[in-house]
Parts: structure tokens; C-alpha cells; sequence
């Protein structure tokens, strides 16, 4: 496994470099998800470029006009750890605090775990359940994405080979909103998930009837999927355990799992999307036993 290794300084020196050998060249931030791809022979790059001597890639911020802002090479376990996080986007916080083990979140980085385009993958999940946005920059100028729309496959993006990831933007949400995110695995964090979701609701002010759900569904399709008619179940309605179990059997029909998969059967996905749905939405709006606490 033979490559040079460039370390650019500022994001125009990465363009020039990225579009010099557009084509034969991959970017590494953290590393966790590129390296083992190259030691498997997965991909054999004969550029990598360092993209983390560039300054001013590495920040959370929020304030009420543009939400909250992720840089590119912001760690998983910044994420996790992130007061502000844990207040405004508790599911960011819990979502990182699922990825392997804390010495690869101390190393990986959100804008790798998106790039990386795993149908499992963590960080993924939680952001698409908030709306988010990524912002990229190449030759041409900056665009900004629906991450909704950003994953093409697995494994694939809508970045170009000589664009570069900035930024993770993510609008402010609404009142009486609140979230979970749920990984089955066999080992915990350090496995890659079987199943995992992230349920985030908006409740009306009187707790009772959903004003917007969001359902997002992972390791069950080829990208993070949003169960969008489960969550039309529960859009404008009062949630009971009737509603819930119904909402929990549509996201499983709406599952879409790869047969002869080594982490699940087809059938055994279906099961799990269905219990996870439903105990999701009932630890979001504090159901127990049929009654709300």
C-alpha cells in the first residue's frame, strides 16, 4: 500500500490538490474509516490529504438566527461531550455516544462518519431527523445540501472527488421537540449497528398530539431512511398505544433490509425496526404502561 501524503494548509491549497489528482486521491481527517478501507484493499488511493493542518474546521457554535454549526472536523467525542449539545440537540449527543469505542471517537471525525455514507452510520441518523444541511466547497463555489438528499448509496455521496465538506448546518428546533436515538447491536458501541433509529417529535403544548415526527431508520436500506409514513401516522393525532404500535408497523413495512445479510436476517430486521419504532416513540413522549407520565 503505497501513496504520498499531502498536508495542506488552507482550503484552496486542498481544492488545487484535489483537482490536480481528482480522480486518485482521497481525503483523510480522522482516519478510522479510511485506513482500514485501504488496509483491506477496499480503495487504494495514490494521494491521500490531510485535511486537519487546516485551521478553522473544528468548531460547534449556535446562535438563534443560523442554529447550530459543526465543523467538518469536529471529533464524535466533541459531540458527545458538548454541553451545549446535550442541552439544545440532546440526540447529536447520544447518536455520537454509540460509535465505537471512546478512544475512535476521540479520533474520528463528524464529517468523516457522514462522508463514509454507511447505512448505519451514527451521526447520520440524528442529523437528517434535524433537518440538517451540509455545506461544501469546490471548484466552482460553495453549495449547500439537504443531507436528507446527500447520500447516494452505500458508500456514496453527492460530494464531488474535488469538493470538500465545510460545515454541518442545523436549523434551530421547534418548542416542546425532543428526540431519542436507539442502537441494536450485539456488543454495544464498538460493533456496527443490526438496526438503529433516531425518533424525534414535536409535540403540541398539550403534550398530547404530535405536531411533526421525524423517523429516520438505519442498517435497513442502502442510505438512512426516513420512514415517512410512519410519521405521517403520527403527525396531527394523539398519541396513545394504539397509535404507536400502528406507527411502529408501518416504519417496518416501510423497511427495506438487504436479504442474506450477515447482521440480520430480512425478516429479523423488520422485527427490530418495529419494536425499536415503538419503544423509541414511547420513551420520547413518556408512555408507560398506555399511560403518559
Amino acid at each position: 500500500m503505497r501513496f504520498e501524503y499531502l498536508e495542506p494548509e488552507s482550503i484552496e491549497e486542498a481544492l488545487t490538490v484535489l483537482s490536480q489528482y481528482q480522480g486518485k486521491s482521497k481525503i483523510i481527517a480522522g482516519g478510522t474509516d479510511l485506513m482500514l478501507q485501504m488496509r483491506n484493499k477496499a480503495i487504494r488511493p495514490e494521494y491521500v490529504v490531510d485535511i486537519t493542518r487546516i485551521p478553522g474546521l473544528d468548531y460547534i457554535t449556535f446562535d438563534d438566527q443560523q442554529g447550530l454549526r459543526l465543523g467538518v472536523l469536529t471529533t464524535i467525542r466533541g459531540l458527545e461531550t458538548s454541553v451545549e449539545l446535550q442541552r439544545k440537540y440532546p440526540v447529536i449527543s447520544q447518536a455520537a455516544s454509540q460509535l465505537g469505542s471512546v478512544a475512535i471517537r476521540n479520533v474520528a471525525t463528524v464529517g468523516g462518519n457522514l462522508c463514509n455514507a454507511l447505512p448505519s452510520a451514527e451521526t447520520s441518523q440524528a442529523l437528517l431527523a434535524l433537518s440538517a444541511q451540509v455545506r461544501v466547497v469546490g471548484p466552482g463555489g460553495e453549495r449547500t445540501i439537504p443531507l436528507e438528499g446527500f447520500f447516494t448509496g452505500v458508500g456514496k455521496t453527492l460530494l464531488q472527488p474535488d469538493e470538500i465538506l465545510l460545515e454541518i448546518l442545523v436549523p434551530e428546533s421547534l418548542p416542546h421537540t425532543s428526540g431519542i436515538y436507539i442502537k441494536h447491536s450485539p456488543r454495544g458501541p464498538i460493533d456496527l449497528a443490526i438496526v438503529n433509529i433516531t425518533v424525534l417529535m414535536t409535540m403540541e403544548q398539550d403534550h398530547r398530539v404530535c405536531r411533526d415526527a421525524k423517523i429516520v431508520l438505519g442498517a435497513v436500506s442502502p442510505t438512512p431512511l426516513r420512514a415517512k409514513k410512519a410519521e405521517n401516522v403520527l403527525k396531527g393525532k394523539r398519541v396513545d398505544g394504539a397509535l404507536i404500535d400502528r406507527a411502529a408497523q408501518v416504519a417496518s413495512d416501510e423497511a427495506n433490509p438487504r436479504r442474506g445479510s450477515i447482521r440480520g436476517s430480512f425478516e429479523y430486521k423488520k422485527e427490530m425496526v418495529k419494536v425499536l419504532t415503538g419503544r423509541a416513540i414511547k420513551e420520547v413522549i413518556g408512555l408507560r404502561d398506555g399511560v403518559l407520565e
